[in-house]
């Protein structure tokens, strides 16, 4: 998932040590209701709450309010080398309504897209579930299925409302990292396979090394290293269109800091990398039912649904090999399989598993990077996920390879290259974020357990 950040305040913060957490604002995670359910359907309610991510946090000096990092570059003078920078900056906390426009209520947590704070303007966001204040909620998906609700009628073409699983440090890093201070309080840790390089601080230390500011994101650059580990997309969507995508890394897939080759960066070497950037994904029109899902289709993103995805095991048990992940619906008491595979040369079935994802790569003539990398029994070695909610916008497809025709270079005609119907003009950032300022999505009613235990 490619994953821009938005925006830095102006707020002082007491001295600290190394990646820095400061205590000018109060750090007041949103409280959001989860649920853990049996094989009886009997679900006990947990309190847990959200934590935003420390690359939109405003990043400061430890003895004022000077900015570390301002627009798309760092300051010189607080930050000449990756040690000085790292001891000179700092995190502090963040008003997640007021700036960010992320707001909770019992079950249900929304996200703003554009957010016009007191100090500056916000675009979209990226928020982790926490157990504690100082600890991610970790996920052990094998045999269990994964439920929420959402609403993302309001979310247009060129948007992205993400919900999905990434292997990072429950802390946060900061046990392996000495100069991690601020932890999982402050979101630090990110990582997926795409190996994001606009991660401020990767490893604890600061990503200045090499910065290269975005040319077409104000927010945004890009350092030396990249921070990778595997990914599971459980949601990604719009009004338009879905996805739900595993993805996969060599090695243990934790969280890795990369650089050169093993980022698998430039389009020469994309798939030289140590994780695989496009996994294997199942969007239903893609996948030749261009009438599934969208605005007053079988599936209606003009109202609130329930989304479940199930991981099933070789042995229907939580030390099982993960074998295939299955989706299913429910929208006004209807329960909804997901829609069958209509390609020429592939099997018409509805579900992920590693035979359905060769013949799709075959079909659409891609790289199988996913089943180069392990496939699902590799993506199945992880038990401990933490869970991500967001949206965002694309500055560097503009979201074509979600819900239009992508890549560019190949005839639409083409099997595997439409994906749905926005057209290939849409999705700018500079258009989205000026014509649809008000689009939000809310995701509520999580819920996780045995396989048909939550819906």
């Amino acid at each position: 998932m490619i994953f821009s950040a938005a925006v830095f305040l102006a707020i002082a913060t007491s001295l600290v040590s190394g990646q820095g957490a400061g205590t000018l604002t109060t750090e007041t995670h949103p409280s959001l209701t989860i649920q853990q359910c049996t094989a009886s359907k009997t679900c006990t309610t947990q309190q847990r709450s959200v934590v935003l991510d420390g690359n939109w946090r405003w990043l400061h000096s430890v003895n004022s309010s000077t900015n570390c990092y301002t627009g798309n570059t760092w300051d010189t003078t607080l930050c000449p080398n990756v040690d000085t920078c790292t001891a000179n900056c700092a995190l502090d906390g963040a008003d997640y309504s007021g700036t960010y426009g992320i707001t909770s209520s019992g079950n249900a947590l929304t996200l703003k897209f554009v957010t016009h704070g007191p100090y500056s303007t916000n675009i979209g966001s990226r928020v982790y579930l926490l157990e504690s204040e100082t600890g991610y909620q970790m996920f052990n998906l094998l045999n269990q299925e994964f439920t929420f609700d959402v609403d993302m009628s309001q979310l247009p073409c060129g948007l992205n409302g993400a919900v999905y699983f990434v292997q990072m440090d429950k802390d946060g890093g900061m046990s392996r990292f000495s100069t991690n201070k601020a932890g999982a309080k402050f979101g630090t840790g990110y990582c997926d396979t795409q190996c994001p390089h606009d991660i401020k601080f990767i490893n604890g230390k600061a990503n200045i090394k090499t910065w290269v500011p975005s040319t077409n994101d104000t927010n945004a650059g890009t350092g030396y290293y990249g921070s990778c580990c595997q990914e599971m997309d459980i949601w990604e969507a719009n009004s338009m269109a879905e996805a739900v995508t595993p993805h996969t890394c060599n090695g243990t897939g934790a969280q890795t800091q990369c650089e050169g080759t093993a980022c698998g960066d430039s389009p020469a070497n994309r798939y030289g990398g140590i994780c695989d950037k496009d996994g294997c994904d199942f969007n239903s029109f893609r996948m030749g039912n261009q009438n599934f899902l969208g605005q007053g289709k079988t599936v209606n993103t003009n109202s609130k649904m329930t989304v479940v995805t199930q991981f099933i095991t070789n042995n229907n048990s939580s030390s099982g090999t993960l074998t295939e992940i299955r989706r299913i619906y429910v929208q006004n008491g209807v329960t909804i399989q997901n829609s069958a595979t209509n390609i020429t040369g592939m099997p018409t079935g509805n579900s992920i598993t590693d035979a359905w994802c060769n013949s799709q790569k075959t079909a659409f003539g891609d790289t199988n990077s996913f089943e180069q990398r392990g496939g699902l029994a590799q993506l199945g070695k992880v038990s401990r996920l933490v869970l991500v909610m967001s949206l965002w916008d694309d500055h560097f497809a503009n979201m074509l390879w979600l819900d239009s025709s992508y890549p560019l270079t190949k005839d639409p005609s083409v099997a595997g290259v439409k994906r749905g119907n926005c057209s290939t003009s849409s999705g700018q950032p500079t258009d989205v974020e000026a014509n649809s300022p008000n689009a939000q999505v809310t995701y509520s009613n999580i819920k996780y357990g045995p396989i048909g235990s939550t819906y």
